[in-house]
């Protein structure tokens, strides 16, 4: 009996080791192709919020680390991509996290130019609602589009809050918590850019492309 026990213990010890191995090797296999597909949607994404006419780098090769919870939504270190033109800053695309969303955070990415004017904005990731808060997502809305050539003019423009509160931006019909966090999170990250443009725009690339 104990033998039997042992032996069994034995095979079910062999069996998953060799399925962590072979786990192992898919994920070896597989990483490359998996970062070189999330390099793929980064450029994508950052072609959309920065023009192609502005700049002449690479936007996925000058890469910095922002750290603000205050401003960008999170203690964690976030990327920022540096645009320019003849070796000069002259845009930005910033990422920042919405804390408050309905479902929890929201991950957005905002272009933004040298004169402080809003770009393009994208959503990263999110888990709000589907039908509701997922118009945050291009693909099922214009929304994020309405951002594009604003300007905070003070911390206290009034214009950068949803209609209900006063603004200018739309909520969407039966939810208002999910544009309201992300346009506070949008707001935030265009304050930060604006007491912080001439150190973002001339620092060194100093993260991984990609990393968080």
């Amino acid at each position: 009996m104990k033998k039997s026990m042992l032996k069994n213990g034995l095979l079910l010890g062999l069996f998953a080791l060799l399925c962590t191995g072979l786990v192992a090797i898919v994920n070896q296999f597989t990483y490359d192709k998996i970062r070189q597909q999330e390099q793929q949607e980064l450029a994508r994404v950052l072609h959309q919020i920065i023009p192609d006419d502005i700049h002449d780098n690479e936007l996925t090769g000058h890469c910095i680390g922002l750290t603000s919870a205050e401003f960008l939504g999170t203690e964690d270190t976030l990327p920022a991509y540096i645009a320019t033109m003849n070796g000069k800053g002259v845009a930005i695309a910033v990422e920042a996290i919405a804390p408050d969303g309905y479902n929890g955070n929201i991950k957005v990415i905002i272009g933004i130019s040298h004169e402080g004017e809003v770009l393009g904005v994208r959503t990263l990731s999110h888990q709000e609602t589907p039908g509701l808060g997922d118009k945050i997502e291009l693909r099922k809305s214009d929304w994020v589009k309405s951002f594009d050539g604003l300007l905070l003019l003070s911390d206290e423009d009034k214009r950068w809050n949803v209609k209900k509160d006063g603004g200018e931006i739309d909520q969407f019909t039966g939810a208002t918590i999910t544009p309201r966090a992300y346009v506070k999170a949008v707001k935030k990250a265009v304050q930060y850019f604006n007491a912080n443009k001439a150190t973002l725009l001339s620092a060194p690339a100093n993260c991984e492309v990609g990393n968080e």
